[in-house]
């Protein structure tokens, strides 16, 4: 894919929208996007639990043509109508370069698709063992290294779930293989491990809709940061009768 993302922008289509109080366009965050650029390899998008975060990377992957559960573009299965509508209202740019590779990892859904790749026998791509026979770490890195193969558009959806830190490290690094082969990561995360990309775009969700943000300045470096330099006086303040 060169260095050129595939895809450049994102936009939710208001003039569509007939109802805006239901949701998710009722989400704070949600209802006050009105477009998302994507100029970088990398691109985060983080937030508070319940901001947003993962409704709208589903509604990204679903409308590029991928499984809301996770998977490439020939993973076809549900085991929940849960999901939201928003893939309908987005407005996507591309550019002319097509990905070779297409991925979801979503956290949130992953022991759904382990079972239906067992189920149809795929295993080759996955190191040629169930992924249950994996704990979950272990699986969410056998999809990265056996799996991911480059040059493609990949979605991740909270991954560290799984991840201790030390795998988080294997992570980025195998994040870099992805990027160095020319594909394009857009990746929902807490942590400030994964986060950490350099050259990353970092979109932070509020209420008052999506901002671009640097690493340093998120509220996941800030406190991670002044927790490990001063443990025992956040635990003293925390812990306070």
């Amino acid at each position: 894919m060169q260095n050129q993302p595939y895809l450049l922008e994102v936009k939710i289509l208001w003039e569509k929208v007939a109802d805006d109080t239901r949701y998710p366009f009722c989400i704070p965050a949600i209802s006050n996007i009105e477009r998302i650029l994507f100029d970088t390899p990398v691109t985060y998008i983080i937030g508070e639990n319940g901001s947003g975060k993962s409704t709208l990377i589903e509604a990204i992957a679903v409308a590029l043509g991928l499984n809301a559960e996770g998977g490439n573009k020939n993973t076809n299965f549900s085991t929940s109508n849960h999901q939201s509508d928003l893939h309908d209202y987005l407005g996507t740019a591309k550019s002319a370069i097509i990905p070779r590779d297409w991925y979801f990892l979503r956290a949130e859904s992953f022991y759904n698709m382990a079972s239906y790749m067992d189920e149809i026998g795929y295993l080759e791509g996955y190191g040629g063992k169930s992924l249950h026979q994996l704990s979950h770490g272990e699986s969410f890195m056998s999809v990265l290294s056996n799996k991911l193969k480059g040059r493609g558009f990949y979605l991740f959806d909270e991954p560290e779930a799984a991840l201790s830190p030390t795998r988080q490290l294997q992570a980025l690094a195998e994040f870099h293989r992805l990027v160095q082969s020319g594909s394009q990561l857009i990746i929902t995360t807490h942590s400030p491990i994964l986060m950490a990309y350099p050259g990353a775009t970092i979109y932070q969700l509020s209420e008052s809709g999506i901002e671009e943000i640097e690493y340093t300045d998120t509220e996941h470096y800030c406190i991670t940061k002044n927790f490990l330099n001063r443990p025992d006086m956040m635990l003293k303040t925390l812990l306070a009768d």
